[in-house]
């Protein structure tokens, strides 16, 4: 049986077998300190030539970087430090790799991207994909343990959720869709979808990939991404914001309990995230407005926050801020407008702190019928792909509310990276889809 580096502890000066990769090689000539990895965890190797014969020597001067091997070793404490190293017997390759691209010197962004295959290795992407996995997971632990159950929404799509300038079009089976539009769409949401399901299950979420044909290279934004959506039966926009407090604390809490190394190989100040375990601040686009006008910003009443707005505005807080009541007419047309103020709707943004801006946007849906058609018209929407969207307003329709988690800027943010393209595998950007 072979022993991951995780279990090193309980086998200190045990004989083991242990099989992974090489990630560094040093060596002075008598002593060889190889840099392993086995996917979960790093601890370091030690050949010294007057331990071993001349061939385990010989064999061990031909590994290189990313060479793949099985090592016979000892387990033995580190004299100074909690960690735990291989005093090695026997090395046996399994492959050596060739020159390895990517060096110790710093490379520039477009190489690592179209390296990113070989990137996914280094131990930054290693740390900001395992606590991407803790965010996911613990998404899923918290909304089950809320009564939440996941609702597929489709990807194919006959028309747009939200703004149709955004969209990915295909063909969709040309003269076989009698009676429909032989056009598709990769969906921007699931939202419409799983709001259909509230209404069997009372409280539901989706998570899966969509799709923004939207132009822009900003360091927020990619052509695909993965988004979390949740719908609840019977909740006002202020419940809402309730919800969605709560799930992230539950996020922030999770990730600072299982992602300790990973957040150190990240040197990612914890700090700042165990302040936003406190109540988060709320304020009103208005409010939102005024202030950042005199922080400087030229926004106008009626205009939604930039990014530069949500990086102002969250720099004066070391708590995420949820901004409410933006206008109707930045806004999508399923939201309802405020009974104080029927310019603006009842939706949030939660903007987090240290400029990461908008990771959650979210409101409550209109559920009357005939206000519903009414905005469908004010916004030019087309009805008749939407007529079963309609009909859920017509047979025991409720107030309800919603909102969707973008899964790369949450990570982006837990992780304190400076790009969206850092926080997801293979990023796909507006001039970039491979590899």
């Amino acid at each position: 049986m072979y022993t991951d580096i995780k279990d090193f502890s309980e086998h200190v000066d045990k004989e083991v077998l242990f099989h992974g990769w090489v990630y560094n090689v040093r060596s002075s000539g008598k002593i060889m300190f190889l840099q392993i990895r086995d996917g979960a965890d790093f601890a370091q190797a030690i050949v010294a030539k007057a331990d071993v014969s001349d061939e385990v020597w010989a064999v061990a001067e031909t590994l290189t970087i990313e060479s793949s091997l099985e090592l016979k070793c000892i387990v033995s404490k580190h004299p100074k430090k909690e960690e735990y190293e291989l005093q090695v017997s026997e090395v046996t390759p399994i492959q050596i790799s060739e020159e390895y691209p990517i060096g110790k010197k710093e490379h520039g962004p477009d190489f690592l991207l179209n390296n990113r295959h070989l990137w996914l290795r280094s131990p930054r992407q290693w740390a900001i994909q395992r606590v991407r996995n803790t965010i996911i997971n613990a998404i899923y632990e918290h909304l089950n343990a809320e009564g939440y159950i996941k609702i597929d929404a489709p990807i194919l799509t006959p028309t747009s959720c939200e703004d149709s300038t955004e969209l990915f079009e295909m063909d969709y089976f040309p003269g076989d869709t009698e009676g429909e539009n032989d056009k598709a769409y990769l969906t921007q949401s699931g939202q419409l979808y799983i709001e259909a399901a509230i209404y069997s299950h009372g409280k539901v979420f989706d998570f899966g990939p969509v799709f923004r044909a939207e132009k822009s290279k900003t360091r927020r934004h990619l052509t695909e991404f993965w988004m979390m959506d949740v719908e609840t039966a019977f909740a006002n926009w202020q419940d809402n914001m309730d919800i969605q407090e709560k799930l992230i604390h539950f996020v922030i809490k999770t990730v600072l309990e299982k992602n300790v190394k990973e957040l150190e190989v990240l040197e990612r100040d914890t700090a700042a995230l165990e302040k936003c375990l406190q109540p988060f601040k709320r304020m009103s686009h208005a409010e939102a407005v005024v202030e950042l006008q005199k922080l400087g910003s030229d926004i106008k009443p009626d205009e939604d926050l930039g990014g530069d707005d949500e990086t102002t505005l969250t720099a004066q807080y070391d708590v995420p801020i949820f901004v409410d009541k933006y206008p109707a007419k930045v806004k999508a047309f399923y939201m309802p407008p405020d009974e104080e103020d029927p310019t603006r709707v009842l939706c949030s943004d939660l903007l987090a702190p240290e400029g990461y801006g908008e990771v959650i946007g979210g409101s409550q849906r209109i559920h009357d019928y005939d206000l519903m058609v009414e905005k469908m018209k004010e916004f030019g929407i087309d009805r008749e792909p939407l007529e079963w969207y309609l009909d859920l307003r017509k047979y025991g329709s409720v107030p309800h509310s919603g909102f969707g988690v973008g899964l790369e800027r949450l990570v982006g943010w837990m992780c304190g990276t400076k790009h969206v393209r850092e926080t997801i595998p293979f990023p796909r950007m507006i001039n970039r889809l491979t590899p």
